[in-house]
C-alpha cells in the first residue's frame, strides 16, 4: 500500500485489531471480474475432473493402468478445484488471511503437496508411456494395473513427506524469522522458501521432473516416428498391418496427447518455480499481484488437463459425451467401447 492513501481510506482486515494487515483495494468492477473468472474456473475444475473420474470408474473400455494414473491425476486436481481454489480466491482477491495461522499452514503445505502429486504422475505417465512405445512386447507384463497403483501410492506417499516434512519442520524458513517479523500481521499467509529450499524444492518438484519427461518423450516421438515408417513399409503383411499398426497407432496417440497434458503443466508451472528461485534472493520483492497471477496459472492447470481430454482424447470425448447426455444411466452404458 502506497502513501497516497490516508488512514481513513485505508480498510484492515481485522478492523478491531491495531494488528491487522491492510486491505487490497482493486475496486468493485475488479473485484467483480476476479470473482468471476475463479469461479468459472472452480466450477469447470470441479465438473471437468469429475467428468474424468467417472468415466475411468465407470466404462470398461478405460479400465488400463495409464487411465489408472490419470484417474488419480483427475482426484489431484478435483481437490485443487474443492479445496485450494476457493480460500485462495478470497484471499488474492481481499489480500487477506481469515482462517488463522494453522489453516494457513495446512493450506500451504496442501497446495505444495497436490502440485508436487501432480509432477509425480506426470512422470509416471511418462514411464508408461515409454514403456509401452519404446518396449511394446514386455509391456502388459511390466506395466500392470497393480504397477500402476503402486505408482499411485507412491506417488502420494513421497509428495506428503516432502510437502508436509517441509512445512510442519519448519525447514522452509529457517533463517527468515527477522523477515517475517517485519511483515507480520494479523491476516497474512505467506508461502516463504529460505534460498536453500527456494532451489530444492524447484529442482525436486519441477525442473528435475520436466527434464526427465521431456528426455522420455524426445525418445517416445523418436521411436513412434520409426514405428509409423516401419508400418508404412510394411505393404507385404497386410494382417500385420492392421492390427499392429493399429495398436502402434492408438499408443503414438495417447503418448500424443499425454505429450500435451505435460506442456501444459510446463507453461502454467514454469513462471511460479522459476520466481521462486529469483525471489529467495531479491528479499522476496516481486510485488503480491505477480505472486498471485503465478498461484492462478499453476492453479488453472488443474482446469485445463479435463479439457485437453475432452478435446483430443476419443475415447474420453465419447465418455463425456454419454455422461452428460444421460446415457450413462443406460444398462450396457460400461461397455460401451470407443476405439482410442
Amino acid at each position: 500500500m502506497t502513501g497516497d492513501f490516508s488512514h481513513e481510506q485505508l480498510q484492515y482486515c481485522f478492523p478491531s485489531s491495531n494488528a491487522s494487515c491492510i486491505k487490497a483495494q482493486l475496486g468493485v468492477w475488479i473485484n467483480f471480474a476476479l470473482y468471476l473468472l475463479f469461479a468459472l474456473g472452480m466450477l469447470v475444475t470441479i465438473l471437468g475432473n469429475s467428468v474424468v473420474i467417472v468415466s475411468i470408474c465407470h466404462f470398461k473400455h478405460l479400465h488400463s493402468p495409464t487411465n489408472v494414473l490419470i484417474l488419480s491425476l483427475a482426484v489431484v486436481d478435483l481437490l485443487v478445484g474443492v479445496i485450494v481454489m476457493p480460500v485462495s480466491a478470497i484471499r488474492t482477491v481481499t489480500g487477506c488471511w481469515f482462517y488463522g495461522e494453522d489453516f494457513c499452514l495446512l493450506h500451504s503445505s496442501l497446495d505444495v503437496f497436490l502440485t508436487t502429486i501432480s509432477i509425480f504422475h506426470l512422470v509416471c505417465i511418462a514411464v508408461d508411456r515409454h514403456q509401452a512405445i519404446c518396449n511394446p512386447l514386455h509391456y502388459s507384463r511390466k506395466i500392470t494395473m497393480s504397477v500402476a497403483v503402486m505408482m499411485v501410492c507412491i506417488s502420494w506417499a513421497l509428495a506428503a513427506v516432502f510437502s508436509y516434512g517441509l512445512f510442519y519442520s519448519k525447514a522452509n524458513i529457517a533463517g527468515l524469522e527477522d523477515y517475517m517479523a517485519s511483515i507480520n500481521c494479523l491476516g497474512s499467509c505467506f508461502l516463504l522458501l529460505n534460498p536453500l529450499w527456494g532451489i530444492l524444492d524447484s529442482m525436486i518438484c519441477f525442473f528435475f521432473p520436466c527434464t526427465v519427461m521431456v528426455c522420455l518423450y524426445t525418445q517416445i516421438f523418436f521411436v513412434a516416428k520409426v514405428h509409423v515408417r516401419k508400418i508404412g513399409d510394411m505393404s507385404n503383411c497386410s494382417h500385420d498391418r492392421g492390427r499392429g499398426g493399429l495398436i502402434r497407432q492408438s499408443e503414438c496417440k495417447a503418448a500424443k496427447i499425454l505429450g500435451i497434458v505435460l506442456g501444459a503443466y510446463i507453461v502454467c508451472w514454469m513462471p511460479y518455480f522459476i520466481n521462486s528461485i529469483i525471489d529467495t534472493y531479491t528479499g522476496f520483492s516481486t510485488p503480491a499481484a505477480i505472486l498471485e497471477a503465478n498461484f492462478w496459472l499453476g492453479y488453472f492447470n488443474s482446469t485445463l488437463n479435463p479439457i485437453i481430454y475432452a478435446l483430443f482424447y476419443p475415447s474420453f470425448k465419447k465418455s463425456f459425451h454419454c455422461i452428460i447426455t444421460l446415457k450413462i444411466f443406460s444398462s450396457n452404458s460400461s461397455n460401451m467401447n470407443v476405439s482410442v
